[in-house]
């Protein structure tokens, strides 16, 4: 059985299409999903998602990568949307399982992939170009269809699949933005186009399901962006995603406008703004752009520094900057921070924590809670009906969110006259059937976290998180004593260490004649197996700790028996 009342579920019937989320259906993170039929797959998609607080040491959190172990040879392909790491940034562990995946991509995603394969030392990989309007047949079972879409990074596509079971189309992460910098509108006469051909699953982007009408242009945020650098009259930080080619444009031209030369600070951005430059996406005007050992020739109103670190993660540039731990750069008071990106759910805690740092430095902290200096690159709940009075689905499968934002966008699907049945609401590893065009809900495959912790992948489990969060919160004891079974006595220690206790060392005194007691009771009783001995010293020590300091530390005791 699994989880949530589903069972596993049946053996693929011929001619039926298998539809998986391996990822992004729960979370806003590590999308994927994976299309099998006649012993052929196809997967879209193989992103990350950032830990939260409750993850001590966790870098990254992949999609399902092991249901793949044992079908590795059907893959026919993996296409991309776009270049956002919660859609390409598992790709390298996914390759390194399998090398020669055919991976389909725009030019800019594919650009941003390679670079990323390449800090991997991956070899052995196929990349293959697509824009919008073209088509490719993958394997014998798939034929594919590339359309535009407008989102907060150049170059992001939806994806048709046909096959002999019925055709689905991913929008991938999208919105309608009827003036993108880009001039690249969301190709909604495809759309319309597919569903006069029919489209018998409607995958959609849900993360805006719940936001009411439509989301405002990007033009419409450059007057705040502009006041902001007419306040600054000193240093000037601005933090964005590092792959928001169309937010960094803005930043570029309004440095030129205002004279301020512009330093890119972080690793990621340094390489993804290197990599839109190098391809024409984005435009640097003559001798703007400086590196960071120049800083220092230039005065704090001349300069405008782009940095990562919008989300507050840990070991960003900004982050560091923060906590006074960059080495290149400070803030201080009268200084302007610029938030340029919106508040990722579970990253509310580290963004605050950030933005308060600067703040207690004395810059003036500037983010879209105050100004209007970012727009979202989701679909609001207006753009979505628009979607799905073009296409006019049979059914229809909310991806992209948590589960508030996949129920909020099945109930814009019914509203627009899709059937209740054909309104499939599931979370990651949900297996769903084509059959005919009918879609059902068969049943549940394990697409659970694969936790990255520095070079180990999936070598952390649930359990170890556990372990950890219990370390940091409530602390370590240890125990060690040595016992002769034969005498029924403690002939060494019990030496205990304790991390995570402000009490001394003679606060132990009392139980440790306890657990000596206790263990030459239970030898004395016929006990001589060295590991229930430490589950008697386990027990001795938790319910001393709980009863007096009410607290519930990690324990580990070792009896070692002579």
């Amino acid at each position: 059985m699994a989880k949530n009342g589903l069972k596993n579920p049946p053996a693929l019937k011929p001619d039926v299409l298998r539809v998986i989320p391996l990822g992004g259906l729960g979370d806003v993170g590590r999308n994927m999903s994976c299309y099998e039929i006649n012993g052929e797959m196809l997967l879209i998609d193989c992103g990350v998602l950032f830990p939260e607080d409750d993850q001590p040491g966790v870098d990254l959190l992949l999609p399902g990568l092991d249901y793949l172990d044992d079908k590795l040879d059907m893959i026919q392909a993996l296409a991309l949307t776009h270049g956002h790491e919660d859609h390409i940034g598992a790709v390298p562990y996914l390759l390194k399982r399998r090398p020669d995946i055919p991976v389909y991509g725009s030019r800019l995603t594919l650009a941003l992939l390679e670079a990323k394969l390449k800090e991997h030392r991956i070899k052995g990989y196929q990349l293959h170009v697509v824009r919008e309007g073209d088509t490719a047949e993958i394997g014998e079972q798939f034929d594919l269809e590339f359309l535009a879409v407008n989102h907060s990074i150049p170059d992001a596509l939806a994806v048709c699949v046909r096959t002999d079971a019925g055709t689905v189309l991913n929008t991938g992460d999208f919105k309608m933005d009827q003036l993108p910098l880009d001039h690249r509108i969301t190709d909604l006469r495809g759309f319309g186009r597919l569903g006069e051909e029919g489209v018998d699953l409607f995958m959609v982007d849900s993360t805006n399901a719940e936001v009411p009408g439509f989301i405002k242009s990007e033009t419409e945020i450059e007057p705040a962006i502009e006041r902001v650098f007419e306040k600054a009259q000193k240093k000037l930080i601005v933090a964005c995603f590092s792959s928001h080619v169309h937010r960094v444009q803005q930043v570029l031209n309004m440095a030129v406008k205002h004279h301020r030369k512009v330093c890119f600070v972080g690793r990621s951005m340094i390489r993804n703004m290197s990599v839109a430059r190098d391809l024409g996406y984005l435009h640097v005007p003559g001798n703007t752009l400086i590196e960071l050992r120049e800083l220092d020739k230039y005065s704090d109103s001349q300069v405008v520094i782009v940095s990562t670190g919008s989300q507050g993660e840990p070991l960003s540039a900004l982050a560091r900057i923060a906590n006074r731990e960059h080495r290149d750069i400070s803030v201080g008071e009268g200084d302007t921070v610029l938030l340029a990106s919106s508040l990722i759910p579970g990253n509310e805690n580290a963004v605050y924590r950030v933005i308060n740092g600067l703040t207690r430095l004395g810059a003036v902290v500037v983010h879209k809670g105050n100004a209007l200096v970012h727009v979202s690159g989701h679909a609001a709940a207006g753009e979505l009906l628009f979607a799905y009075n073009i296409v006019r689905p049979r059914a229809v499968m909310p991806i992209h969110g948590e589960i508030r934002h996949l129920i909020a966008n099945a109930a814009l699907a019914r509203s627009t006259g899709v059937a209740e049945e054909n309104v499939i609401v599931t979370e990651d590893g949900g297996v769903v059937d084509l059959d005919d065009g009918v879609p059902h809900l068969v049943g549940k495959v394990d697409a659970s976290y694969i936790f990255v912790d520095g070079a180990g992948v999936g070598e952390v489990t649930e359990d170890s998180l556990t372990d950890r969060k219990l370390l940091g919160e409530e602390g370590f004891i240890s125990v060690v004593a040595g016992v002769n079974t034969r005498e029924s006595s403690v002939i060494s220690g019990p030496a205990i260490q304790a991390r995570g206790f402000a009490e001394g060392e003679e606060s132990y005194d009392k139980i440790r004649k306890q657990i000596v007691s206790e263990l030459e009771k239970a030898m004395n009783d016929g006990v001589d197996d060295p590991h229930r001995l430490q589950q008697v010293v386990r027990r001795t020590i938790g319910r001393w700790v709980s009863k007096t300091y009410r607290r519930r530390p990690m324990i580990v005791p070792v009896v070692i028996a002579v």
